[in-house]
């Protein structure tokens, strides 16, 4: 009976699973009603289905077309889910051929006095754009969405480009209740399907018989020599894979702090073409590799081509390097008369848009068309300097070689037996210090003789700030002092890139607020000298870091930098924990004791560490006539941790957090 029962519920389950329709158009007042999802009532928003299917549409004048057709329909819970009823969807466009984008049935549902009330995307909300030369956007605005709208669309990608699929996301930033991603692909195509995140889709696969007629032509000659057209049909059959991945109630990505790119984690699928075998033709094999892509890379005129340009710099350089002949100063001298000539127009790419010669002339060029433009004049100067193609922070690092594997590309330079990375496209940056957003994982150096080779792009040593204090307790609690606050490497980076050239009225109500109860006055910054750290100095005023109880003064003993919360509260991590550079932070506290007060108690000093050198913490502390001296130095040595040491680097945090929880107690002398 329980074994009759067993297969009576797979039956039922089964049959439920079939009848569930996920169609556009079939809106329902109880899906309009419904004020939060089900599983997570935090949702913003929630896609109520996605489903996609991929294909291959034959036709005798274009072959095979690729075609991508999506179904979606998102329920809006708040305001802050609007932005889920906007859509966009990149396409490419090049001399070798142009996809093209197309949107249908859009339209927008609410529930008005009772009833399903529909409004439909007009033309002034659908709109195209141009992100880089080869790529452009078609947008859509859904109207009238409020609060508890449905909105759906179905969209259509046609491309000439068959071994390029689109990726396909399960699982996204709000709930995905049902995903569903078929491909239809013939059988002269093989693809290898590359998932991401942690989710497993169920798969089913079929096969399905096609057949395809066309027609052909032949003219002939009768006696009369008049030419007549004779037509005739013929068939192709050819069979169909078909594969379906189903994921049901993906939860919402919840961000964690210290993730790089959470799109690298999300449960999604590709395609990367392996193989083509046509009828009567040999099989084709395209797994290519790095290298390969490389090479093509170089050889493509708006790469390679730019890099032998020289005529349009060579008196400028001439002049800047004249009797120079240290390879460190000619790097640096170049570097910085590039990044300070140069503007980025906020465009990425590792192709050049409008020409390096124009780009100079301009004094403005996308990311390609500067840092090839230093590559060259290094090269020019006798350095050995090569590009460096990158994945920028913001896009996925490519599982499978692919022309949009790479969106980035900086300089290098050969120089004593290592590697100098360089990127003059930010004002803040100096050779090794490059843009935080190009801190990603590996790079691929290339060379003009076609070898390469991947290259770390994460920093390894450690950038350091830098607190000086000095300062006293009155006896009311209140600490009043100078502070000295040093920032070297990637935090310089950071202070130029955000703070330098800023209002310092507001930089300083920042401050002010993030440090709260502290006054400031006196300020000084310097941060022009590249050669130098940039160094902030000020007076302070702070009233809320003590606690006076009776006749004791309770302290925090690192003052306003305490950190009083552990940045790691989950239980498990699946990401790894981002740093983005490897840190220290030390802090120098010397503070004098008021008249007439004692130290009655300190923290105890610690020294603690964690496995595989990955940090440190040392506090020290210690009482001497009527001042307390405080080091503490706190170090992350990795750019980037591995999860399976999450347990290890959270105990880590909250040791730190408890030990500054520990007061300096002083006391009235009796």
């Amino acid at each position: 009976m329980k074994i009759f029962k067993f297969f009576i519920f797979l039956f039922l389950t089964g049959y439920t699973t079939y009848a569930q329709k996920y169609e556009l158009g079939e809106v329902t007042k109880e899906e309009l009603a419904q004020k939060r999802h089900p599983s997570d009532s935090t949702a913003p928003a929630a896609i109520l289905f996605s489903k996609g299917v991929t294909y291959m549409d034959l036709s005798e004048r274009d072959g095979f077309t690729l075609v991508t057709e999506v179904d979606m329909k998102i329920k809006i819970y708040t305001k802050e889910g609007y932005a889920w009823a906007n859509k966009a969807v990149s396409y490419y466009q090049s001399d070798n051929g142009d996809e093209n984008v197309y949107f249908k049935k859009a339209t927008t549902y609410n529930l008005v006095d009772g009833k399903v009330e529909k409004t439909k995307l007009k033309s002034e909300g659908e709109f195209d754009e141009e992100i880089s030369k080869f790529y452009r956007q078609k947008k859509i605005t859904m109207p009238d969405v409020k609060e508890g709208s449905i909105v759906e669309y179905h969209y259509e990608i046609r491309s000439p480009f068959t071994s390029i699929f689109p990726e396909w996301r399960f699982q996204e930033s709000i709930p995905v209740n049902y995903s569903e991603y078929t491909t239809r692909i013939p059988e002269y195509y093989t693809f290898n399907p590359v998932f991401r995140g942690y989710l497993v889709p169920k798969v089913n696969r079929t096969r399905v018989n096609k057949k395809f007629t066309y027609t052909s032509s032949t003219r002939s000659k009768n006696n009369n020599y008049s030419a007549k057209t004779n037509y005739s049909t013929s068939e192709i059959d050819y069979t169909e894979n078909v594969v379906t991945y189903i994921i049901e109630n993906a939860p919402m990505l919840k961000g964690e702090r210290f993730v790089n790119n959470i799109d690298n984690y999300t449960s999604s699928i590709e395609h990367e073409l392996t193989m083509t075998q046509y009828p009567n033709e040999t099989v084709k094999s395209y797994s290519h590799t790095w290298e390969d892509l490389a090479k093509t890379i170089y050889k493509n005129d708006d790469f390679g081509g730019e890099l032998k340009k020289t005529n349009y710099f060579e008196n400028d350089v001439d002049a800047l390097i004249a009797g120079v002949t240290s390879p460190e100063e000619k790097i640096a001298i170049l570097f910085g008369y590039v990044r300070d000539r140069m503007n980025w127009n906020d465009y990425y790419g590792y192709t050049c848009h409008d020409g390096i010669k124009q780009a100079y002339k301009n004094k403005t060029g996308n990311i390609a068309e500067i840092n090839l433009m230093l590559t060259a004049m290094l090269n020019y100067a006798g350095l050995e300097a090569n590009p460096v193609l990158v994945t920028t922070r913001s896009s996925k690092i490519a599982l499978y070689p692919n022309r949009s594997a790479f969106n980035y590309v900086i300089t290098s330079v050969e120089l004593n037996g290592g590697i100098i990375l360089l990127d003059a496209s930010s004002k803040a940056a100096l050779p090794n210090i490059r843009p935080i957003r190009s801190l990603n994982w590996e790079g691929r150096l290339i060379k003009k003789d076609g070898t390469s080779y991947a290259i770390g792009m994460l920093p390894q040593f450690n950038s350091k700030e830098t607190v000086t204090i000095i300062g006293e307790i009155s006896e009311d609690g209140v600490i009043s002092g100078k502070a000295r606050d040093q920032y070297f490497d990637y935090h310089a980076y950071v202070f130029r890139e955000s703070y330098g050239g800023a209002n310092q009225d507001s930089y300083l109500e920042n401050l002010e607020k993030r440090y709260d109860g502290i006054e400031i006055n006196d300020y000084t910054v310097a941060y022009d000298d590249f050669k130098k750290p940039v160094t902030e100095e000020y007076s302070f005023i702070h009233n809320n870091v003590t606690d006076v109880i009776g006749d004791k003064i309770y302290i925090n003993p690192l003052l306003f930098f305490t950190d009083d919360e552990n940045p790691f509260k989950q239980e498990k991590r699946e990401y790894p924990i981002d740093f983005v550079f490897p840190t220290q932070y030390r802090y120098m506290i010397n503070l004098k004791i008021p008249e007439g007060y004692q130290v009655e108690s300190l923290p105890e000093s610690l020294a603690i560490g964690m496995e595989d050198n990955i940090g440190s913490f040392k506090f020290t502390i210690q009482a001497q006539n009527n001042q307390i001296q405080l080091i503490a130095i706190s170090d992350i040595n990795y750019a980037s941790v591995s999860p399976s040491y999450y347990t290890v680097l959270k105990d880590f945090y909250q040791k730190m957090v408890e030990k500054q929880a520990e007061k300096i107690v002083l006391t009235k002398k009796i």
